[in-house]
């Protein structure tokens, strides 16, 4: 069975939620839409304090090449447009609205069956959207479905791989909606003539796999491959020499081998973009942990409170010592659940005990499991003695920035050295000039 060499196998957690299916959940506080859910440059909010606004309106306006809009998911008035804090811990400049409780929809577009459609007029529908990687990355998909040569993309591999501990969100899409992964999947091929679609399934997955399997059976260009289930196999550079073969390196994009990459979620909403003229305006969300009551699995409107979906889940049990967006590999602390769902927030993660709070880190035992797990054959442990001494030219030789941060080196040592966090550091520095 084919993966990688490296990675790990970290506790799942996904017990809690995996048997939970989809809850439709309508928000009922306000709704609060930052307008960096993307990246790039931030959308520019095109409406007034004041205003009324309708659900599936599009309240700020891509803003340069590289932005996306953002569109309302209820209707109601307009409160005030103030940075909030957001689930990835910055504080962003958001629209405020106060829900209505109504949801009254604008009248969506209508679309051009997908056959009449050019290649243009779809990229166009899935930016108009505001469609994103919804896995984490936030790249706008109009423009990674917009490679310089698409004549040369061979392959287009759905990730339906879900490796982050905790996470079930897209579990539950493959289990109850696999039709609108594959016909996302369908509407991606037409971008791209010469391409044969894969979608890749862990192994921990396998009535997942089935169900898929049993979309594609009469369409020999769409195949399903089983991959060995390894923690960061959902990383694009590790999915795609898993599925290919072809190796990519830290300034190439899977476009480089000849592959497109995205998560189920995008190719749901591009779906829905390209065949309804549907903005962007829901996910998946997962609300888990030992320390949430009722732990699930929600249909989010975009811009609901984190703090909302917990009291729909019961509230905590206890206390949580860590509070997570995202799973444990690498989910963001959070102090505050009350921030908002965004278009790349897939989950919360509510734990009693934070393993690592306590511990202190030592030294360097020189065990080399770092090295041996590292997906990339880097060497964290001499990454990590380099960003301390902000030795650059050290880190540089040890190709630093090929670090794709997927926190395995962290997680393995028995040390308990912050490895992962001190490469992340260094790289960041090295970017933006600063010191250490």
């Amino acid at each position: 069975m084919a993966s990688f060499a490296g990675g790990a196998r970290p506790f799942s957690g996904k017990a809690l939620t995996s048997e939970k299916p989809i809850k439709e959940y309508r928000p009922e506080g306000q709704m609060v839409y930052p307008l960096l859910q993307h990246q790039g440059t931030p959308a520019r909010p095109i409406v007034n304090i004041g205003d009324y606004v309708l659900t599936g309106q599009m309240i700020a306006a891509a803003e340069g090449a590289v932005s996306v809009p953002v569109h309302a998911t209820v209707s109601g008035s307009v409160l005030a447009i103030e940075p909030r804090l957001t689930a990835g811990g910055i504080m962003c400049e958001s629209v405020i609205i106060e829900n209505d409780g109504h949801f009254d929809e604008i009248a969506f577009p209508q679309m051009k069956p997908l056959q009449d459609m050019s290649r243009q007029e779809k990229l166009q529908a899935i930016h108009n959207a505001g469609v994103v990687g919804m896995s984490g990355s936030g790249y706008p998909a109009a423009l990674k479905f917009s490679p310089r040569e698409p004549e040369r993309i061979e392959y287009v591999i759905a990730n339906c791989i879900e490796c982050e501990p905790y996470l079930t969100n897209d579990y539950r899409r493959m289990m109850e909606e696999p039709e609108f992964i594959v016909s996302g999947l369908h509407v991606v091929l037409s971008l791209f003539p010469r391409a044969r679609g894969i979608i890749a399934v862990a192994d921990d997955k396998p009535e997942a796999a089935k169900r898929l399997r049993s979309m594609i059976k009469k369409d020999p260009r769409i195949s399903i491959k089983v991959l060995k289930a390894s923690y960061p196999l959902g990383n694009d550079r590790i999915l795609v020499y898993a599925c290919t073969e072809r190796a990519l390196h830290a300034k190439m994009t899977p476009a480089d081998a000849g592959c497109i990459v995205s998560n189920c979620d995008t190719l749901v909403a591009t779906y829905h973009a390209v065949t309804g003229g549907r903005p962007s305006m829901e996910r998946i969300v997962t609300i888990t942990g030992d320390a949430v009551k009722e732990p699930g699995n929600y249909r989010v409107r975009i811009g609901t409170s984190y703090k909302e979906l917990l009291e729909d889940a019961g509230g905590f049990t206890t206390e949580p010592a860590l509070i997570l967006s995202g799973g444990t590999m690498t989910g963001v602390p959070l102090t505050d659940p009350d921030v908002p769902t965004t278009k790349i927030a897939s989950a919360l993660t509510c734990l009693t005990k934070d393993v690592s709070a306590d511990i202190l880190p030592g030294d360097c035992i020189r065990c080399g499991l770092c090295v041996d797990r590292c997906p990339l054959r880097l060497i964290p442990a001499y990454l990590a003695d380099a960003a301390e001494r902000e030795d650059r030219a050290r880190f540089a030789q040890l190709h630093g920035n090929e670090c794709m941060n997927c926190g395995v080196c962290t997680w393995l040592c028995p040390a308990r050295r912050k490895l992962s966090q001190e490469i992340v550091r260094m790289q960041e520095n090295i970017v933006t000039g600063g010191a250490a």
